[in-house]
């Protein structure tokens, strides 16, 4: 038998209100294959599932489907039950599923199907790049990471919705999309730094809003990067974004980031091939390797700035033993965000001394959060404290207007 794992994370409308709790049956072919409920941070635990051996994930083939598929249903009090069909489970993987429940007044209940991983479903691939990177405008005068971007969820001109998401987690949902979280640790890296570089370059030149559009980029591969609408999440992949999400490919004598295509299997000039990236990554390369071998000698990676409030400017890392103002104010920012985590520690005597106590709410912290569980704040962390700070601020203000 080969297995893989999964979790659920509820929420009720934002990821500032965990649903402590809540029912989540596991269902395969309608039938139960086990029932948990959520804790006070909207977490289950980690369950068990039966997949497909993840040799078929490792070689580009069309015969196995290189993943099992399950279905949820959630259920918590005053709020719609919803139901998601077709989460994903490789073999050795954590599959991560978020479910924001919406409340019953909105609705009885919704429905919510998650489409196959572009490397095994039938997706149309680059239409309408003719000359994008000769005539796209400067329009930025620096590249940022937004708090947020725009995803039109279908073709420029269609009539389909657009969603509000969360910069990482587009990110994590893109490279979810479009390659497998089983293959190499430096083949994820390299094509996340191109799925991030496509991204940015769309964002600082303004290529949808100048031409009158009200979004910054689709969801459709024929024009974008695959973005799938409730999508599982894969740990390995979480994690390289945590770590790269700020970074980006840029050529040295251009401004702008790469536009940096890429398809499932090419030998194109300038594209990366994602099947190819994964044989150069059992070879050993590493991902800046991979990258120049696509993209050529001229690219170097840069970082860029972020954009939005934070409660203190990261510096360096923070760690046990440590006293200043800048651990006055984490402590206190943990003990802001444990008014909607009650599972995570609070810090009893926040002074500014980076303590046993502190080490500890960090670490909870970073468990509930998917982060490597240092109990140190490092750059990840301090961005996904700050993220999830402000998240539970804008709640709060909501609240109170």
């Amino acid at each position: 038998m080969n297995y893989g794992t999964l979790i659920i994370n509820v929420y009720s409308g934002t990821v500032a209100n965990p649903v402590g709790d809540a029912q989540v049956t596991i269902l395969k072919n309608d039938e139960i294959i086990n029932e948990v409920k959520t804790n006070e941070n909207g977490q289950t635990p980690v369950v068990s599932l039966e997949t497909v051996d993840k040799i078929y994930s490792e070689e580009d083939q069309h015969e196995v489907r290189p993943y099992e598929t399950y279905d949820i249903l959630v259920s918590a009090l005053g709020l719609a039950e919803t139901k998601i069909k077709g989460i994903q489970i490789f073999e050795d993987v954590l599959s991560m599923q978020d479910v924001y429940l919406k409340s019953i007044d909105e609705g009885e209940s919704y429905e919510y199907v998650i489409t196959p991983n572009v490397l095994w479903g039938e997706y149309t691939q680059n239409i309408s790049d003719v000359d994008e990177d000769i005539i796209s405008p400067y329009v930025l005068s620096k590249v940022v990471i937004p708090e947020n971007i725009i995803v039109h969820d279908g073709t420029p001109s269609s009539s389909a919705p657009n969603y509000t998401v969360p910069f990482t987690t587009y990110i994590k949902n893109v490279a979810s999309s479009e390659i497998y979280s089983t293959w190499p640790k430096e083949t994820i890296r390299a094509n996340i730094l191109a799925i991030i570089s496509f991204t940015l370059n769309r964002i600082f030149t303004e290529w949808y809003k100048s031409k009158g559009y009200d979004f910054t980029i689709t969801s459709t591969t024929s024009y974008d990067q695959k973005y799938t609408p409730n999508g599982t999440i894969f740990d390995p992949i979480s994690k390289v974004v945590d770590e790269f999400f700020d970074k980006y490919i840029r050529e040295s004598f251009r401004i702008e980031p790469l536009l940096a295509h890429y398809k499932s299997n090419t030998t194109e000039p300038g594209y990366l091939s994602q099947w190819g990236s994964k044989e150069l990554g059992d070879r050993g390369y590493n991902y800046v390797e991979i990258l120049k071998y696509y993209y050529g000698d001229n690219i170097n990676i840069y970082r860029a700035e972020l954009s939005g409030e934070y409660p203190y400017s990261f510096t360096e890392t923070l760690k046990e033993g440590d006293c200043s103002k800048d651990v006055y104010i984490l402590q206190n920012t943990l003990n802001y965000i444990i008014s909607s985590y009650p599972g995570i520690p609070i810090i009893e005597n926040a002074n500014g001394l980076y303590d046993e106590n502190t080490t500890k709410t960090v670490r909870s912290f970073q468990e509930v959060f998917d982060l490597d569980e240092t109990g140190t704040v490092n750059y990840e962390t301090w961005y996904k404290i700050s993220y999830i700070f402000n998240a539970v601020a804008k709640m709060t203000n909501s609240i109170y207007k």
